[in-house]
């Protein structure tokens, strides 16, 4: 029996011969009624409790059942794919990138740079390799754990693109064509209607489904991809047999945080952010290009703090003192500028941990190489699992090697 310090922890699995608790070991067996896994290479296993939040397991939660393992113990596994966009700033530091770090307490974690999704919309991928450093360098140093969550990027994983093919042969194009946010890119980018931007959707569902993804983090705006995604799982099921769970839509109330301009909300598209890998200077000149309340022409003038952009971020930032700012706001007791400095050293206080830390990794220069290597290992032991499913129950002529015909 494998030397594992967690396995007196499960005492249904003590009368197996293998721990199931890994997530690399590919070589396996099923054996019918609670029996023997067999063919195991013991080197590659890497143990971990999954209550300890390192489990990250290769074989398939459907089949736990077979090792008399209380599959309702184990935390649901979510799934949540982003596109490269370089250094993050506050907006998605606020919204996205602290829920994605709460999410590790209570669920196994599988986040992923999506850069393939990025070609549907990319003119140029001259800064793509950049972009993905810097986004994940912010994630690393904001909380994200590798130890945690599965974070590696999407091309990495090479079964996502042979999943999404198979879907797409059991998706109907009608369906693609009603999605909303299909047609308002077509509105946004006439000259480049591709098949990427039809087929967005069919990927999109083979990101969640290739790692059994059970939640996926959501806004409301957000439902309609969430709800094809599990119309063609749940087709697939249909067809062939069970192999996916249907993603669930965790509802979550990300902030709307406005950009610098007071107009549209905070994108580094509009030129209208702040970086959260700013220094105190750079956030500085930034704050002070911010818009403000437009009926306060002079500093004697009773501002609106409800119609200041500025005020807006210091709900954010400095929210022990915003009773404060607002009614010294409305008595003209304190300007805009005096306002716009104390909201550049409250936004530069609290990423000061943040700068730190990812001062730490920047000194390390293979780090975030490293941990999108290991993520992607590990996403790939599940994938390959996955994908071999999938097959088998779409009945795919199985590939045999020669040696073992001839032999």
């Amino acid at each position: 029996m494998p030397n594992c310090a967690q396995y007196d922890k499960l005492p249904s699995l003590q009368p197996l011969l293998f721990n199931p608790c890994c997530y690399t070991c590919q070589d396996y067996t099923w054996a019918l009624g609670k029996k023997e896994i067999a063919a195991v290479k013991p080197e590659l296993v890497v143990f971990s409790d999954r209550n300890s939040r390192n489990f990250q397991c290769g074989l398939p939660l459907s089949c736990s059942y077979m090792l008399n393992f209380d599959n309702t113990q184990m935390a649901k596994r979510v799934f949540s794919g982003f596109r490269p966009t370089g250094k993050q700033h506050i907006g998605n530091y606020l919204g996205t990138i602290q829920n994605c770090v709460s999410l590790q307490a209570d669920y196994d974690c599988v986040y992923c740079v999506v850069d393939i999704h990025a070609l549907t919309t990319l003119e140029s991928t001259e800064a793509l390799q950049e972009d993905v450093y810097e986004m994940v360098l912010d994630w690393l140093a904001a909380g994200i754990d590798p130890q945690k969550s599965i974070i590696f990027v999407q091309s990495h994983v090479p079964q996502v693109e042979e999943l999404h093919t198979l879907f797409s042969m059991l998706t109907p194009l009608s369906w693609l064509l009603r999605v909303p946010t299909f047609k308002e890119k077509v509105k946004m980018q006439p000259q480049n209607v591709n098949y990427g931007l039809v087929g967005y959707p069919v990927l999109m569902t083979a990101d969640i489904a290739l790692y059994k993804g059970e939640v996926v983090p959501v806004g409301e705006d957000q439902l309609p991809h969430l709800e094809l995604a599990r119309e063609i799982v749940r087709r697939f099921n249909s067809l062939y047999g069970f192999v996916f769970p249907e993603p669930q839509a965790k509802l979550t109330s990300f902030p709307l945080v406005a950009g610098l301009d007071g107009v549209q909300k905070m994108s580094k598209s509009y030129n209208n952010h702040i970086e959260i890998a700013a220094s105190p200077e750079e956030i500085m000149t930034r704050v002070r290009t911010g818009f403000t309340d437009p009926a306060r022409r002079y500093r004697s003038d009773p501002g609106h703090p409800e119609a200041c952009n500025i005020f807006a971020l210091h709900k954010f930032f400095t929210p022990a003192r915003v009773e404060e700012i607002a009614s010294e706001c409305r008595h003209a007791s304190i300007g805009c500028v005096d306002c716009k400095k104390i909201l550049a050293r409250s936004i530069s206080s609290a990423l000061e941990p943040f700068r730190e830390k990812r001062a730490v990794f920047v000194a390390k220069p293979n780090y975030v190489t490293e941990v999108l290597a290991e993520g992607a290992n590990r996403a790939q032991a599940i994938a390959e699992e996955t994908i071999k499913e999938a097959k088998e129950k779409m009945k795919l002529p199985r590939r045999v090697n020669l040696g073992d015909i001839r032999e």
